[in-house]
């Protein structure tokens, strides 16, 4: 075994053991990075300082100062702002972007003793699901020998670099299941956590209601980790909760008898593929024999989900990306004589946006202008409250998680959606964005392999705040299931 497929968890006692050091595991990081450019996970690379933070984390660890996750290296999501790095969010439109701050999520990693690696791909202002809008052209999954797959979006970079081994996890974004889906699609572990829970203060925004940090790992135990070092409380962060952060990892107890995990009807949907409603009855049982009891429960406004998501997310990211002007920083277009600031505007952002970003935006831009405000944006505000208001009934009646598939299928072929009409790409997402119109938490655990030997997914949804037994649910099916199936090297 070599050390950058160690997990979390045991790297961190290793290190602590004094058995391995930082800079010993990082070593192995960069030379697992440097051998898997096909994948196009990593977009922006930073050996230099992944070495100094690993020297500094090992002095740390001699200290006897060691957090959870100091010494671990990570790769950070290219929507996180990180000082002197470029921070491009996939968007030509930020191109030179070096920000002279850190995001509140890496410097608390950072503060942790993480180690950073580079910045990893994703969709373009994380508008996708398949990791084809980024300017870098999409990463891919290493799942696959023949033909390449998609790694999932908006996250796809970070769930490619965890499923390979790139690094022991990453961070990712998730505003509609940009987090589960990858996660689903790769063989990984994603958690999504409670809205609040991680500061938003740095991270380039999509939609500021719905968007929210979370870990990307192999493991239950590791995302218990490394939630652990982001979340915090931030002052710079209007919609970060003034509460404790738990020991996540302490709540791990393997116990969940008497818990009631509800199973939703609405969930099941016409022309649901048989594998994936399979793989839903098989992690009900062992969650039953695990002594949880199952309930059929009901969210009867699921069916809205979809298309209130995708009126509200444009609608924030139209007002969201209207800062980006070819004037204060980023990409400037070059004008012609005559031109005013108009044409500014208009030529920066005709080649700053790729086509996903212009159609959200202009579809935001519709649903918020007058004559059509009532008609759709306050419409789909009402359903995203009585979409809420379904979580929190069957809460009340005791259900401690719900579990739903992660995603409608295993990840598909790249290339294969590209001209296809748009909504196809988007009813991915058909059983997340529901999680973040409620602002729960959601986990994305790898449950079985499909008939063509690709990873597919369980999702574990939580009360509010309750990221700690959600986990610990999380953890009894990553057990039961005993998942261990890892893709080819192939690259």
């Amino acid at each position: 075994m070599t050390l950058n497929t160690l997990a979390i968890a045991e790297a961190r006692d290793r290190l602590r053991g004094r058995e391995i050091s930082a800079a010993e595991l990082t070593e192995a990081c960069l030379t697992a990075i440097e051998g898997a450019g096909a994948l196009n996970a990593f977009v922006h690379h930073t050996p230099d300082i992944a070495r100094a933070q690993a020297a500094a984390a090992d002095a740390r660890i001699a200290q006897g100062d060691a957090p959870a996750m100091c010494g671990i290296p990570v790769g950070i999501k290219d929507l996180f702002c990180t000082k002197g790095v470029p921070s491009q969010a996939a968007s030509r439109i930020l191109e030179g972007f070096r920000p002279e701050y850190e995001s509140t999520v890496t410097q608390n990693l950072f503060d942790a003793g993480a180690v950073m690696l580079g910045k990893l791909n994703m969709d373009e202002f994380a508008m996708g699901s398949s990791n084809e809008t980024s300017v870098y052209g999409n990463a891919v999954n290493p799942w696959k020998l023949d033909q390449p797959l998609t790694p999932g979006g908006s996250s796809g970079g970070s769930a490619a670099a965890v499923a390979a081994d790139l690094c022991l996890a990453a961070t990712g974004t998730d505003t509609g299941g940009s987090i589960r889906q990858p996660a689903a699609f790769t063989g990984t572990v994603g958690l999504k956590p409670t809205y609040g829970r991680v500061s938003r203060w740095g991270t380039i925004a999509f939609a500021s209601s719905l968007d929210q940090a979370g870990p990307m790992t192999r493991s239950v135990r590791d995302a218990a980790i490394m939630l652990g070092a982001m979340a915090s409380v931030d002052p710079k962060d209007s919609t970060s909760a003034d509460r404790p952060v738990p020991d996540y990892e302490a709540a791990l107890t393997g116990d969940i008898r008497g818990q009631k995990i509800g199973i939703p009807r609405e969930y099941r949907m016409d022309g649901m593929p048989a594998e994936i409603a399979a793989l839903w009855d098989r992690g009900a049982e062992m969650l039953r024999d695990a002594g949880a009891e199952i309930v059929d429960i009901s969210l009867p406004h699921t069916k809205y989900a979809l298309p209130a998501y995708y009126v509200i997310a444009p609608a924030e990211a139209s007002s969201n990306l209207a800062r980006y002007d070819g004037v204060r920083y980023g990409r400037r277009a070059k004008l012609s004589a005559g031109d005013g600031i108009t044409e500014l505007y208009e030529k920066t952002r005709a080649e700053g946006f790729g086509p996903e970003v212009q159609r959200r935006v202009m579809i935001g831009t519709y649903v918020l202008s007058a004559g059509f405000y009532d008609a759709y944006y306050n419409r789909a505000r009402k359903v995203r409250a009585l979409i809420k208001r379904d979580f929190d009934e069957a809460f009340a009646q005791g259900i401690d998680t719900i579990l739903t598939p992660a995603t409608p299928s295993a990840a598909f072929p790249l290339g294969s959606m590209q001209d296809a009409d748009p909504v196809e790409m988007y009813l991915n997402d058909v059983f997340t964005v529901t999680v973040n119109l409620a602002g729960l938490p959601g986990l994305a655990i790898p449950v079985g392999l499909d008939s063509a030997g690709l990873p597919l997914g369980l999702q574990l949804i939580g009360r509010p705040w309750d990221e700690g037994n959600l986990l610990n649910h999380g953890a009894v099916l990553e057990k039961a299931a005993g998942f261990v199936a890892k893709p080819d090297r192939w690259w």
